[in-house]
């Protein structure tokens, strides 16, 4: 089986064209970087310059793996829009991942984080088996027990861990990308964990700035 992936949710993007082997292993073919803020522009157009170029058909990918968040709005909702897009038009099954998965997953680890701004994080912690996916500022990493090992690809999340969990070493690795989302995903598709495209949304984790402003602006 063929899989697509599409990830547009951190600073820079990628697709990725896989083969799902027995038992639940992937085969990364190839991978095309996007750059940043150009997603809308480029995504579609690097989808089919990247199956074309393995003489792929759209219609014979069997999967599209989609990394749904937290990241980006934006690039969030772009990776979302043309993965729902290409799915229900070519009559594709669908997955969506947790970055924050992907990125523990590919550093081998249980915990995660990435730099949300505002002197946020983005969250992935296992506690007692319990996976947990949240945002957090200083004060509420603070309120948290004691971690350990959580892999980092940015700086930003890595200072802030050191000053609000000293205890705590970020394991820096490179950002993971939409191949690194095909294995992460494979045992969902084996077991048919699929998505329902009508259903699926962003995971943000955090609510907009229309969101957030809009309800002070009414407040006041």
């Amino acid at each position: 089986m063929f899989l697509l992936g599409i990830d547009t949710c951190g600073p820079s993007g990628s697709v990725a064209l896989g083969r799902l082997t027995d038992p639940s292993q992937v085969e990364v073919l190839a991978q095309r970087t996007l750059e940043g803020r150009t997603y809308s522009a480029t995504l579609v157009f690097a989808v089919e310059e990247l199956l074309t170029g393995h003489g792929v058909p759209l219609t014979g990918i069997g999967c599209i793996v989609v990394v749904h968040g937290p990241g980006s709005f934006t690039g969030v909702r772009v990776g979302l829009s043309a993965a729902k897009g290409l799915a229900e038009g070519a009559g594709i099954a669908l997955i969506a991942v947790s970055r924050l998965e992907v990125l523990a997953h590919k550093a081998g680890l249980a915990s995660a984080a990435l730099d949300a701004h505002r002197h946020e994080i983005f969250l992935r912690v296992s506690d007692n088996g319990e996976v947990r996916e949240l945002l957090a500022g200083e004060s509420d990493l603070s309120q948290i027990r004691a971690l350990s090992r959580i892999a980092v690809c940015d700086e930003a999340a890595a200072v802030l861990l050191r000053r609000a969990c000293p205890g705590t070493e970020p394991v820096h690795i490179d950002a993971p990308t939409a191949a690194d989302a095909l294995s992460v995903a494979a045992p969902g598709i084996r077991a048919g964990n699929l998505a329902d495209p009508a259903l699926l949304d962003g995971h943000y984790l955090r609510r907009s700035d229309a969101e957030i402003f809009g309800n002070t602006v009414l407040k006041s």
